[in-house]
């Protein structure tokens, strides 16, 4: 059966619900006095808030051991920021946890008075993280996409965020419209050539942040998944060591972009410098490890946000 519709006015009550019960502290019983009804009443209210996503809760605790975890990846890295999550031992979830410590990473630097240039990268833990995001207006700043948002049947690419997190936080937004690996080298070249594509490959360049996926290349590679290369291009790019994927560009176990196949056709802007710019991948889990280990040592990130079991697998080389 489907969900049934909630109506606008029930929403008002159960946010108004919420917000007496999690935000001002009063109990069920003095939040049906106060709205006037029934207490099972006040208790459906406060419990249709959780599940319609109008609560969002954060944990204020700095837990130790994720604590450790983060100040043993900069360290041994040499990153300018880690962020260790809690590992949940009975989900299988790849975002839970570090898409929300993304979220709130990102709003960090939104709330900055001094105008940013944002770069979004795209996948299934950015998309996660953008629904994390609390709405905010921040029109000094600009966001921009650093890859391509056009699939191969000529469709919006489903986990790219560009529109998404610019109707969250009202700042100037930047889209690459571009299909993510087009048909040819000339192609892409003919593209990056247009006079508005320059531009967002120039803001790309400039960007003071950057928020990136990391894709697995194994069998079940998000790339192929997503229809942006075919099985057989999959498997030519692992027979020659491909491992992971950023922004649709291949590389391999040592974080060195692999020389032709889909690599000629990538219609991504480059990885921000991680000279001038903070770059953070988001990933966790055992398929994501080796690509996250590799993208550190080939120094294309110097920022990470992961989880305990991600973040203990990295510091044991496993």
């Amino acid at each position: 059966m489907s969900k049934p519709e909630v109506t606008t006015t029930k929403l008002d009550d159960a946010a108004r619900a919420g917000w007496l019960y999690y935000v001002a502290g009063n109990t069920q019983d003095e939040i049906a006095a106060k709205l006037g009804i029934s207490r099972q009443s006040a208790q459906r209210m406060v419990s249709l808030a959780v599940s319609e996503g109008l609560v969002k809760v954060t944990l204020d605790h700095p837990i130790a051991r994720c604590l450790d975890l983060a100040a043993r990846l900069k360290e041994r890295f040499g990153l300018k920021m880690a962020e260790v999550v809690p590992t949940d031992p009975g989900s299988n979830s790849t975002t839970l946890g570090v898409a929300e410590a993304a979220a709130a990473e990102m709003t960090r630097w939104l709330k900055s008075e001094a105008p940013i240039v944002l770069g979004i990268g795209t996948g299934r833990t950015l998309k996660a993280a953008i629904e994390q995001l609390s709405p905010i207006e921040c029109p000094q700043h600009k966001v921009v996409s650093l890859t391509g948002n056009i699939s191969p049947d000529g469709s919006a690419a489903y986990y790219n965020v560009i529109f998404n997190i610019a109707d969250k936080i009202k700042a100037r937004s930047f889209p690459m419209p571009l299909p993510v690996i087009a048909s040819s080298p000339e192609e892409r070249e003919l593209l990056h050539a247009q006079a508005m594509i320059r531009p967002v490959l120039e803001l790309s360049a400039r960007a003071n942040v950057a928020f990136l996926g990391i894709g697995d290349l194994g069998d079940e590679a998000p790339l192929f998944l997503d229809g942006f290369i075919s099985r057989d291009e999959l498997v030519a790019l692992q027979r020659i060591g491909a491992v992971f994927e950023i922004i649709g560009r291949a590389f391999d176990r040592n974080g060195v972009p692999i020389v032709g196949l889909t690599n000629d056709r990538v219609a991504s802007a480059q990885i921000p410098s991680r000279e001038t710019a903070t770059v953070i991948a988001t990933a966790m889990g055992s398929r994501k490890t080796p690509g996250i280990a590799a993208a550190i040592k080939g120094n294309l990130i110097n920022g990470l946000i992961t989880d305990e079991h991600t973040a203990e697998m990295l510091l044991s080389g496993k």
